[in-house]
């Protein structure tokens, strides 16, 4: 867990119910929109100290600044919540991705814009990665499961581009995707320890194990020789 202060995340958790109310002039949509992103923005930060299995309806609710009856005009269970909260997750991770590869034919640039992508996007929305980290290998099973889905797309999307790089476009389907499992895997992982690290230093040093850790990887497509 990263070392923000909790006069930080009362700051900000003031701040998002302020931005998130309901404001008069507003369309009903525009104001279900809000209450909505309230909700959200709500069990993301009370995700920063617990997990998902351990957090009530009320504490969302009350958090959100709204009655319990509430909730269920927008989510029609808490596993409802926390699918939308992977969704939106994974929404940013498929975006940086894209914005790694789009463009950057070169390995070596593919590696290093990668990572600074990255860790930008993660220290933008940390509360995401902590969230993912959390529950991919505990808590609700339906929001392990989301996750794991999520990851397999993530995946096969990735396989897809890599199959345009020079020299891979003769590999197998089943090599094309151990190979993007095995970066996809790695980001995830350099991902966890950014959201872990509390100062540049440790950040630059991630980056650094994160950048030899791409081009082993690397080094090792050079080397291998696909057959189907």
């Amino acid at each position: 867990m990263n070392s923000r202060t909790p006069r930080s995340h009362s700051t900000r958790s003031r701040d998002s119910s302020r931005s998130s109310r309901p404001k008069d002039g507003m369309t009903r949509e525009e104001r279900k929109e809000v209450t909505r992103r309230a909700i959200v923005d709500a069990a993301l930060h009370l995700l920063e100290e617990q997990s998902f299995s351990a957090l009530s309806l009320r504490e969302v609710t009350r958090e959100a600044g709204i009655v319990p009856a509430a909730f269920y005009r927008h989510f029609e269970s808490m596993d409802a919540l926390g699918l939308v909260l992977i969704d939106e997750s994974f929404r940013s991770l498929r975006d940086m991705l894209r914005g790694a590869r789009a463009g950057k034919l070169d390995p070596n640039r593919f590696i290093e814009s990668s990572v600074d992508i990255l860790i930008a996007g993660v220290n933008e929305r940390r509360e995401h990665w902590r969230f993912i980290g959390r529950e991919r290998n505990s808590g609700v099973t339906v929001l392990r499961y989301a996750i794991r889905t999520e990851i397999r797309l993530i995946t096969s999307e990735l396989a897809i581009d890599l199959a345009r790089f020079p020299g891979l476009n003769t590999w197998s389907a089943e090599d094309l995707n151990i190979l993007a499992t095995l970066i996809v895997n790695a980001m995830i992982s350099i991902a966890e320890a950014i959201e872990d690290a509390n100062d540049p230093a440790a950040i630059e040093e991630i980056r650094r194990t994160a950048v030899k850790q791409l081009r082993m990887i690397i080094v090792g497509m050079a080397g291998w020789h696909s057959s189907d």
